[in-house]
């Protein structure tokens, strides 16, 4: 299992989940700027996504949906802020309605991904979600945020070996 710990810190409204790969950086990099790839990892089982849009660029826009076992799609988008390849990325991460667009209602997280070496065959990444309020952090909470992207990250290593 990839995920090595989270952590929530309510009064940062943070969550914070680590998690390391045997993989060099920049395999795992990839995972992230081909959504194909991406599309085998971001969502937890039983969800799959489909990448819509992806421009993984400074100001660029990712926008997918994952469809549950019932069929129903739950739509994202992420809107790109920073890119320093391939060590890190930030960007808005949202929730979407069923025409892809940022649903108003819905808490906004500003995330940060960062990738690390660790020697030269293997990578930790960091995931660092801050919400705009706390109310917003305990929702996605109550939702199974932290469940569903730990599930999802522990994907990773299936593909990396495929």
């Amino acid at each position: 299992m990839p995920v090595t710990n989270t952590s929530k810190n309510i009064d940062d409204r943070t969550l914070t989940i680590t998690a390391e790969f045997a993989a060099p950086v920049e395999r795992v990099w990839q995972i992230y700027a081909d959504p194909r790839q991406l599309e085998k990892i971001w969502g937890p089982p039983g969800y799959p996504a489909t990448v819509v849009e992806h421009a993984l660029t400074p100001g660029g826009t990712v926008t997918y949906y994952m469809t549950g076992p019932d069929g129903e799609k739950y739509g994202g988008y992420w809107k790109v802020t920073a890119v320093d390849e391939p060590r890190s990325f930030s960007f808005e991460d949202g929730f979407a309605d069923a025409d892809l667009k940022p649903a108003g209602d819905m808490p906004v997280a500003h995330s940060v991904y960062t990738f690390e070496a660790i020697g030269d065959s293997a990578t930790r990444a960091t995931y660092i979600s801050t919400y705009e309020s706390v109310e917003g952090l305990q929702k996605v909470l109550e939702m199974g945020v932290e469940e569903g992207t730990a599930q999802a990250l522990n994907q990773i290593d299936a593909l990396l070996a495929s």
